[in-house]
């Protein structure tokens, strides 16, 4: 993790051979077995045959040992193709990167473009031979992704994004977006490039369609109903962006320091979160659980940054900013307020 602080050229070469390395959990041994089976099988033959043979076969002898040879060749040769064939159906139907909780990932994907994912995401795609490429994300992942364009009718392949009730349509752009089960919300943040938001779950389409340009982030409720009471999310419509949830960034911040994509860079930061909400966060980043005793508790309010902190050096610096109780047995927080 030092060498790759230090030199992030090396990531894409970290990734490959880390997913080189584990075994996919969906991969069932049972041809792998079957063919070790088969080769020993033959290599005890052959060592009983080698005993007994003489210079010279009867041709009848000779005969069944080649036959033989051959069965067992062409059996591993047909087990190892359904073997091969099986794996390429699988990873044409769909492949799946997951960072777990706790961790980080960044993979680059069939087409060139780049997507980190934040601990406890998982994305799945296709092969993107079709018309467009398409994604679909649980979690948090910062897209970085490429132009590309159909090598038959030379038109442009658009990149999707489906992240709950929202579809992501962009070319080539860099953005953020954030939509883990547990949130109510689906957040997207624009670095550079035009992306087009489409809601799936409006009778109106254009209605629900949006465009954000690079320093804007858009905020909407997962749930349809907790926002029909906003206008028309149309391009040119001259709304006022708080009135549908879109902010402008500060274009002076640099994108490293932006707290939408802090993460990316190793750092969580959080800004007027309440304790429930930053115990989501912790959550995912330590790979822990965090009960709360009380409600009280639930709504201490924090603002700071995490980096490099261990799991208890980080509650002693919410602690010095905040009064509560805290005790932690393993994986499992136990926060209560004092009394």
């Amino acid at each position: 993790m030092r060498l790759l602080k230090e030199q992030p050229g090396l990531m894409q070469q970290y990734d490959m051979l880390q997913r080189l390395w584990t075994v996919p959990a969906n991969h069932e041994p049972e041809q792998s077995d079957r063919i070790s089976r088969i080769l020993q099988r033959s290599a005890a033959e052959e060592s009983e045959n080698q005993e007994a043979i003489v210079p010279l076969y009867p041709s009848s002898n000779r005969t069944r040992y080649i036959f033989r040879w051959a069965a067992i060749l062409v059996a591993c040769s047909l087990l190892v193709s359904l073997y091969i064939w099986s794996d390429q159906k699988e990873t044409i139907a769909a492949n799946e990167i997951v960072a777990p909780r706790g961790s980080k990932t960044r993979t680059i994907l069939p087409d060139g473009s780049t997507v980190w994912l934040n601990a406890g995401s998982r994305i799945v795609f296709t092969d993107f031979s079709g018309p467009s490429r398409e994604v679909t994300l649980e979690g948090e992942a910062f897209f970085d992704v490429m132009h590309a364009v159909n090598r038959n009718t030379g038109e442009k392949l658009p990149f999707i994004v489906h992240a709950g009730n929202i579809d992501i349509r962009v070319l080539g752009t860099a953005f953020n977006v954030k939509s883990y089960p547990d949130d109510q919300t689906i957040e997207t943040t624009l670095i550079r490039g035009l992306v087009q938001i489409l809601r799936k779950d409006g009778a109106d389409k254009e209605a629900q369609t949006l465009y954000l340009h690079p320093n804007e982030k858009i905020v909407l409720p997962k749930n349809v109903e907790d926002n029909k009471e906003a206008p028309a999310l149309q391009k040119n419509t001259g709304i006022k962006p708080a009135a549908i949830g879109i902010t402008r960034l500060d274009s002076s911040i640099k994108e490293t320091d932006l707290k939408e994509t802090a993460w990316v860079y190793n750092r969580l930061d959080f800004r007027g979160d309440n304790f429930e909400e930053l115990a989501r966060k912790l959550e995912r980043w330590y790979n822990v659980r965090i009960h709360f005793e009380d409600e009280a508790v639930r709504k201490l309010m924090f603002n700071g940054s995490l980096e490099n902190e261990t799991v208890e050096q980080a509650f002693d610096g919410l602690k010095a900013a905040a009064a509560f109780n805290v005790t932690i047995k393993n994986n499992d927080i136990y926060i209560s307020s004092i009394k």
